[in-house]
């Protein structure tokens, strides 16, 4: 009978990894039951394994990237925990109105102060744009103009931003385009910065949750959010922007993407830093839209985003001594582990970015640029 260690060796050489091996992407084992641990709860003991001490690696990312390409993550899932967990989400709306702020009382309440230190200037907590772009506060410029852009804005217009983080694209439109903006999140921390930094525009920001937002929009953009919106609420989120679009309206959504439909999200993710998350794909967007909105453009700029979690992991590691007192080690590797996995599935192309441009039916062709 082969030992678990046998198999794991066996496993990560068909992704050219070795254990105690001497490239950046083997990983050093601390502890033997690492083994066990994987094996019983696939990538929910990888990372929680991680966390503990267990295993080290000097390019988390491109371990990572090797383990997705190799799909070894589908050879060691523990089909009996991811039943339920698929079971769990198909029974009950894990993204209901009563849910809806846990991702931002566990995940965007978690300081101010750490986001300051990881983002650009401007706190945009989503993938840049880096066509041009030489640096982190470039990127995402740029990706607030590509926005800004692709929906046309002109001065006078209102706009509704579902999931505004800390207003960094209420603040750049309404700056740059002469625009106001309606921005909702479900973040208290988030919302506290974001007024002061949007101090004196013609931006309102408010704790409220999508479904409840009333009133009429020339554009509804959201940048972000989709990701928490949940397959059971998907066409929900669309009649939202339905309802809430004027006449002749555009909308535009930013989101990650999955190559397969899927109904719950990763387990170590889910369980550590994005509660009831969950990753759209085409056919559940395309589904969701059907019968009421008019694709303009799906543009997939998704390599750009394992760029984005390198600049955020810098920052986050060059910030770290003045993090550390209040945050502790177990969150130290918890977090690196996030924005380097995060990285590492981009660019074994597991996950997408998507800006999608859609318009109600009947509305003319957008004269807009679109990339």
């Amino acid at each position: 009978m082969q030992t678990s260690e046998k198999i794991m060796q066996d496993l990560l050489l068909m992704a050219d990894i070795e254990l105690n091996g001497n490239d950046p992407w083997d990983i050093q084992i601390r502890d033997e039951r690492f083994f066990n641990r994987v094996l019983q709860d696939s990538s929910l003991g990888l990372g929680e394994s991680y966390m503990d001490g267990w295993w080290e690696c000097s390019a988390i990312d491109e371990f990572i990237t090797r383990v997705i390409r190799a799909q070894l993550d589908q050879k060691v899932r523990n089909n009996t925990r991811y039943f339920f967990q698929v079971a769990r989400a198909k029974l009950f709306n894990r993204q209901s109105e009563e849910k809806a702020f846990e991702v931002g009382i566990r995940h965007y309440d978690l300081g101010n102060e750490l986001y300051q230190s990881m983002l650009d200037k401007r706190l945009t907590y989503s993938c840049g744009y880096w066509k041009t772009a030489k640096n982190l506060d470039d990127a995402q410029e740029a990706k607030l103009d590509l926005v800004c852009k692709k929906i046309g804005l002109k001065p006078g217009m209102t706009i509704l931003d579902i999931g505004c983080g800390w207003g960094s694209f209420a603040k750049y439109a309404a700056e740059h385009y002469d625009v106001s903006v309606v921005g909702v999140t479900v973040s208290k921390e988030q919302l506290i910065l974001a007024n002061e930094l949007c101090k004196g525009l013609p931006v309102e920001l408010r704790l409220q949750d999508y479904r409840e937002v009333q009133g009429k929009f020339d554009a509804v953009i959201s940048i972000g959010s989709m990701e928490h919106i949940g397959t059971k609420n998907y066409k929900t989120y669309m009649q939202v922007v339905d309802r809430c679009l004027k006449e002749n309206g555009i909308a535009l959504i930013h989101t990650i993407g999955s190559n397969k439909s899927i109904t719950t999200g990763e387990p170590w993710t889910d369980k550590y830093i994005f509660p009831n998350g969950v990753l759209p794909s085409i056919s559940q967007l395309g589904g969701a839209m059907e019968g009421t909105f008019v694709m303009e453009d799906w543009h997939n700029f998704g390599p750009y985003y394992d760029k984005t979690l390198l600049a955020w992991y810098r920052n986050f590691e060059k910030a770290w001594p003045k993090l550390k007192e209040k945050y502790g080690s177990r969150f130290y590797r918890m977090w690196k582990y996030y924005l380097l996995s995060s990285a590492g599935g981009f660019r074994a192309r597991s996950q997408q970015l998507w800006q999608m441009v859609f318009t109600q039916f009947g509305t003319p062709q957008p004269a807009c640029r679109i990339n």
